[in-house]
């Protein structure tokens, strides 16, 4: 069996660059949120959220991506920018005052929270709405300079039940489209490409099915010519996977670990040179054999 050979890039953040390609990079999630659909309120004070950030980054996280505002199905504008900051900044200063080289990316599509935060030390924006959400966010990007992930998004999260489903030929060129769409508008305010990683975006906007033909697929992104980031873990396409194994039902968020591993395995075999997960360590164990399986192909 064949696996998608990985290109080498190297990723311009604000102030400094990393090497993707040779190994997998881990992305550790940190939810600051209430209701976050995985970990909503485990991490909603300052003091736990950076001292969970400071165990990502003990365990082998090469980067922390702190979110403030919940996008599961449902959920959309809930919180409004100052609500947002609020709950991100006083955790990006914590972190960095304890770990000044920690390498900091915040989850937010609005342009105001992309300033504040990289304006703090934050080195990367990651836009799950692919700069379709906010009309100042490219500008903005463009001038801080930062690194950033770019996602594909079909709707918005309170659209996304009522979305009519896919044909399986028909989500890479979905996927791939959006993609192009988002590069042009980074493109034409003068974003360079090795300051892009682009994100397939499980789970947004995708039914429970779509998401394993966008898996299986995955590797042919690569014809974008940017790295890819993989976000698969303790998504609710993984737990209706699981289904008859529960009797009948979705198995739930905390029995999705080794459904996670199983995913994020997919995903690094088919060319992702980054992986977004919420455990470290068997993440990390995990990406070593499929890292060793690529070098060995």
């Amino acid at each position: 069996m064949a696996f998608a050979r990985r290109d080498e890039f190297l990723w311009k953040l604000r102030t400094c660059a990393l090497t993707l390609g040779p190994s997998t990079l881990i992305i550790g999630v940190l939810n600051v949120t209430p209701d976050s659909f995985s970990d909503g309120g485990l991490f909603d004070s300052t003091e736990s959220a950076a001292a969970h950030a400071l165990r990502m980054l003990d365990e082998g996280a090469g980067i922390i991506d702190i979110g403030g505002e919940s996008t599961r199905p449902g959920k959309y504008a809930s919180v409004t920018a100052e609500e947002e900051q609020d709950r991100i900044l006083p955790v990006v200063q914590a972190v960095l005052k304890a770990r000044p080289d920690a390498v900091l990316s915040i989850d937010t599509w609005r342009a105001s929270t992309a300033r504040a935060a990289v304006n703090a030390g934050a080195e990367i924006i990651n836009d799950i709405s692919g700069f379709n959400w906010d009309p100042e966010m490219p500008q903005t990007c463009a001038g801080l300079q930062c690194g950033l992930i770019l996602m594909h998004t079909r709707g918005r999260p309170d659209e996304w039940r009522n979305l009519p489903q896919l044909e399986p030929d028909e989500i890479l060129p979905l996927v791939g489209s959006g993609l192009e769409l988002t590069l042009e508008k980074a493109f034409n305010v003068g974003i360079d490409g090795p300051r892009i990683v682009i994100d397939p975006g499980y789970g947004f906007g995708k039914a429970f099915s779509e998401n394993f033909t966008l898996l299986a697929r995955q590797h042919e992104l690569q014809s974008l010519g940017l790295p890819i980031l993989a976000g698969v873990s303790r998504k609710s396409f993984l737990g209706r996977a699981l289904a008859d194994l529960y009797s009948g039902n979705d198995a739930p968020v905390p029995a999705r670990a080794n459904a996670t591993l199983a995913a994020t395995t997919a995903a690094i075999l088919n060319g992702a040179h980054i992986v977004r997960v919420h455990d470290i360590r068997p993440a990390l164990e995990a990406a070593h054999i499929a890292d060793a399986i690529l070098a060995s192909g």
